[in-house]
């Protein structure tokens, strides 16, 4: 992959880029790359989520080459970047997409085995890996890195962090359950085995409280919000103690971790093996 690396990083310098014909070719097969998941926006190097930069360059030079394209037919019929079509699954691919109106487009990796309930959409440099289950009105935005045997739950909100291009892309490693409506958004990793119970909300800026341990957990720096190993995560609040504030009775949204996860809680999400 160092040479299509240079290549991108290369082209994606260039001011102007309409009408080359290298560009176009180079970038296609990038993305037919990215699309069979052989590079990916972000991955796991020694314990430590690492962005591939040229990856996020490849995609956005995507979008400069693209041009306005009618897709689609019927009644439902679409205009976007050429460069960017909707996927076309077939039997092969081993990816069951029931019908509904869901879409994915070309770039992003869908593993074998992984589910899709209508409707629900798979923005382009997604990572979802096998086993997974992303359920109605789900959205797994731009670079997105979801891992094994995952399930997103109904309205569940995966934000895209496509730029600025340094910036971690939103992160979900194996055996995560994500509730309904839940929201995770930039700046943020759910480790393994964590669950988020229903409308749990994360971002970089949200700290979140460990009731079992008696700390705050925060982003830093030079590290995302982190959400620790097998952490069950609930919405809570907490309650404002000076100022106005205090005087109207306010609480301040507050997402902390009540336990972390043992057999009971095992048994009580078992059904989603019945659910594949």
């Amino acid at each position: 992959m160092s040479s299509l690396k240079s290549s991108i990083e290369r082209l994606a310098a260039l001011g102007e880029v309409e009408g080359n014909v290298e560009a176009r070719q180079t970038f296609l097969e990038f993305r037919d790359e990215l699309t069979r998941g052989k590079i990916r926006a972000a991955e796991k190097i020694d314990g430590r989520w690492t962005v591939n930069t040229w990856v996020k360059q490849g995609i956005l030079l995507g979008f400069r080459l693209g041009e306005l394209a009618e897709m689609g037919g019927g009644p439902l019929s679409f205009v976007d970047k050429d460069t960017f079509p909707a996927r076309q699954f077939h039997t092969a691919d081993r990816v069951r997409v029931v019908p509904g109106g869901s879409s994915v487009r070309v770039g992003a990796y869908v593993a074998p085995s992984v589910i899709c309930m209508p409707p629900m959409f798979i923005n382009v440099g997604a990572y979802v890996d096998e086993g997974t289950l992303v359920d109605s009105h789900a959205l797994v935005g731009s670079c997105a890195q979801i891992g094994k045997r995952v399930h997103l739950s109904a309205a569940a909100q995966i934000g895209g962090v496509l730029e600025p291009i340094n910036a971690s892309p939103v992160v979900i490693e194996d055996d995560v359950l994500v509730g309904g409506n839940c929201g995770i958004y930039e700046g943020a990793v759910v480790r393994k085995g964590a669950v988020l119970a229903a409308g749990t909300i994360l971002t970089r800026g949200t700290p979140l409280f460990d009731l079992v341990n008696g700390t705050v957990v925060r982003a830093t720096a030079d590290l995302p919000l982190i959400v620790p190993e097998n952490a069950v995560v609930v919405p809570g609040a907490r309650a404002v103690n000076k100022g106005q504030g205090r005087e109207w009775g306010l609480s301040l949204y507050a997402p902390a971790i009540v336990k972390y996860r043992d057999d009971k809680t095992d048994l009580s999400t078992a059904l989603e093996d019945l659910l594949r």
